[in-house]
C-alpha cells in the first residue's frame, strides 16, 4: 500500500495541494471547540470521570486526525481521520451499555464486541445504498435506539442521545450530499457534516459527564463527601 498516495475524495479538492480544502480542513475547528468545552464541563463536574475525559480527548484528536485528512489527503492521514472516529464509536457504545443501561463490565465488553462484528457484517449491504458513509449507519441506529430507550425510561441522559442521533442523521445527510451536489455547489456540503457531527459528539459527552452523577459509588475512606458537586 503507498501511504503518500493521493485521495480525492470530497466536492472541494480539485488539486492536490495542501490547502485545496479550506472549508473542509478549517471547520474541523469545530471538534476541537467541542472537546474543549467537554473538558470544562468535566472539570465543573468534579474532574474525576476518566471514562469521560478519555472521550473529550477523542474528540479533540477526531479534529486534528481530520483536519490532517483534509490538508494532505493522503492514505496515511486517512487513517488518521478514520481511527479516531472508530474508536470513540465503540469506546462509547461501551460505556452507554454501561453507564447508560446499567450492564456489568463483561456484558458492556460482549455487547460491544457484538456491535462491531455486526458493524463489519452489514456495511457492504449499506454501502450499496450511501456508500461511503455506510460505517456510520450502525452508530446512527445505536445512538437512537439507546436514546429511546432511555426516554421511555424516563432516564436524564436519554434525551441528549437521542437528539444527537437526530443530529447526527442530518450531519450523515450532508456527507452523503456532497457529491451529488457538487455541480451546483461547488464548495461542498462536507463542512456541514463537520460542524454537526461536532455538535453530535458535545451532546453524547454532556450525556456521558452528567449521567456519570447519577451513578452509585462507594465512598473511599478519609475521603471527604462528594454529595452535591
Amino acid at each position: 500500500m503507498d501511504w503518500s498516495a493521493s485521495i480525492d475524495a470530497y466536492c472541494e479538492r480539485t488539486s492536490a495541494q495542501f490547502w485545496a480544502e479550506p472549508l473542509n480542513a478549517w471547520s474541523n475547528l469545530a471538534f476541537i471547540a467541542v472537546g474543549l468545552v467537554g473538558l470544562s464541563l468535566w472539570k465543573m463536574r468534579g474532574g474525576r470521570d476518566l471514562p469521560a475525559y478519555a472521550l473529550c480527548i477523542l474528540v479533540l484528536v477526531i479534529g486534528a486526525g481530520s483536519f490532517l485528512f483534509h490538508t494532505f489527503a493522503t492514505s496515511w492521514a486517512s487513517v488518521a481521520d478514520v481511527l479516531p472516529i472508530a474508536v470513540f464509536i465503540y469506546g462509547y457504545f461501551a460505556l452507554a451499555l454501561s453507564r447508560f443501561l446499567g450492564l456489568s463490565k463483561l456484558i458492556a465488553g460482549l455487547g460491544t464486541a457484538g456491535f462491531l462484528a455486526a458493524s463489519i457484517l452489514v456495511e457492504p449491504a449499506f454501502s450499496t445504498l450511501v456508500g461511503s458513509s455506510a460505517g456510520y449507519i450502525p452508530a446512527l441506529f445505536a445512538m437512537l435506539i439507546i436514546g429511546g430507550i432511555l426516554v421511555y425510561r424516563k432516564e436524564e441522559p436519554g434525551r441528549l442521545v437521542l437528539v444527537a442521533g437526530a443530529t447526527f442523521l442530518v450531519s450523515l445527510t450532508f456527507r452523503m450530499l456532497d457529491a451529488p451536489l457538487c455541480e451546483i455547489w461547488p464548495l461542498g456540503t462536507h463542512p456541514l457534516w463537520h460542524l454537526l457531527n461536532a455538535a453530535t459528539l458535545g451532546l453524547l459527552l454532556a450525556a456521558a459527564i452528567d449521567a456519570d452523577r447519577l451513578v452509585p459509588r462507594q465512598p473511599v475512606a478519609g475521603a471527604p463527601s462528594v454529595a452535591g458537586r
